[in-house]
């Protein structure tokens, strides 16, 4: 099965470039939530962000902020909205990064999330010590 990203990467398949580098490919968003949205991929494909080496998260997410910096200041935006999807309502299985050009009042206002509370301390305790028994668990 063919990856739609690999293929832009590869130049099989046409995009609106805005970086082009040794590690990333960075190009317009074919459905853009509001103009200006980007996709950075890395280059090699990795599905989600626990398959990309660690020696690959720093440069790959240093050209992710560059992005942040440079569409909001193209696009006179207030701000950007950042984020991955990984495999759940993760659209394409390429690891991928939307940076979005957002501006007050622009109509995102909980698009993404509604928000829930823990249903009491003691289930907020047992969460925060699942998570980080799986962080020491896991050494990294």
């Amino acid at each position: 099965m063919s990856c739609v990203f690999c293929e832009i990467v590869a130049g099989r398949q046409a995009a609106e470039i805005v970086l082009d580098d040794a590690a990333v490919l960075a190009f317009l968003d074919a459905h853009p939530l509001f103009p200006g949205h980007v996709l950075v991929v890395p280059k090699l494909h990795f599905e989600t962000l626990a398959d990309l080496p660690p020696e690959i998260v720093g440069p790959f997410y240093e050209r992710v902020r560059r992005i942040a910096v440079a569409v909001e200041r193209a696009m006179s935006a207030g701000g950007t909205f950042v984020a991955q999807n990984n495999k759940v309502s993760q659209s394409v299985p390429h690891l991928h990064v939307h940076v979005v050009p957002r501006t007050k009042g622009d109509g995102l206002k909980g698009f993404f999330w509604p928000r829930k509370t823990y249903a009491s301390d003691a289930e907020r305790a047992r969460v925060r010590d699942a998570i980080a028994g799986a962080l020491s668990a896991s050494g990294e």
